[in-house]
C-alpha cells in the first residue's frame, strides 16, 4: 500500500492494519494515528518510535513483555501473532533440534528472571546459529543496556514490519 491509502485510513482501520508493527501494542498505532499526515515510511516510523522513546521506563519495559519468548512454548500453543509466527518460522528458530532448544530455554529463562522481559531479537535479521550466542551475550549486559539494546531491536522489527505493510524495501 501507498503513503496515501495510510494517509486515508480512518482510525479504526489504521490501528487493524498497523496495531502489531509493535507486538501486541495496538494503543501504539492508536497514538501514531493522529500524527498523519506521513510524508512517507521514514517518517511514519519516527512516530513510532518516538511513542516508544517518549515512555517512562515502566512503559518500555511493558513493551519489551508484549513480545513473545523466542522458540517458546508460544509456538507450540499456537498463540505467536501471525507476524512472529512467519519471522520465527523463516529464522528457522522452530526447526531447532532437541537439545539446541532445551539450552535456548535455559538461556531465555536466565534472560527473563535475569531483565524482566524476554529475550527481543529482529531474527528476520539474524541467522538460526546467531540467535543462542546472542542471547548469551547479552545476558552478561548490564540492566541499563540491555534495555536500550531490546528496544532498539524492536525498533528494527517495526521498521521491517512497517516495510513489508507499505511494499517497500527494508
Amino acid at each position: 500500500m501507498d503513503i496515501e491509502k495510510v494517509n486515508s485510513m480512518g482510525f479504526g482501520e489504521f490501528v487493524d492494519v498497523f496495531g502489531n508493527v509493535i507486538e501486541r501494542c495496538p494503543l501504539i498505532a492508536a497514538a501514531v494515528w493522529s500524527k498523519r499526515p506521513f510524508s512517507g515510511l521514514g517518517d511514519l516510523e519516527k512516530h513510532f518510535f518516538a511513542f516508544i522513546d517518549g515512555l517512562p521506563l515502566s512503559g518500555q519495559e511493558g513493551v519489551l513483555r508484549c513480545h513473545p519468548e523466542l522458540a517458546g512454548r508460544q509456538p507450540q500453543c499456537g498463540r505467536l501473532t501471525a507476524e512472529s509466527q512467519r519471522e520465527q518460522s523463516a529464522a528457522g528458530l522452530q526447526n531447532l533440534g532437541a537439545a539446541e532448544r532445551l539450552r535456548f530455554t535455559e538461556l531465555t529463562a536466565q534472560y527473563r528472571t535475569r531483565f524482566g522481559f524476554p529475550f527481543v531479537l529482529a531474527v528476520r535479521l539474524s541467522d538460526p546459529a546467531a540467535a543462542p550466542r546472542e542471547l548469551a551475550r547479552r545476558l552478561r549486559c548490564p540492566p541499563a543496556q540491555e534495555l536500550r539494546t531490546a528496544l532498539g531491536e524492536v525498533k528494527k522489527i517495526c521498521h521491517l514490519r512497517l516495510a513489508d505493510l507499505l511494499g517497500e524495501q527494508p
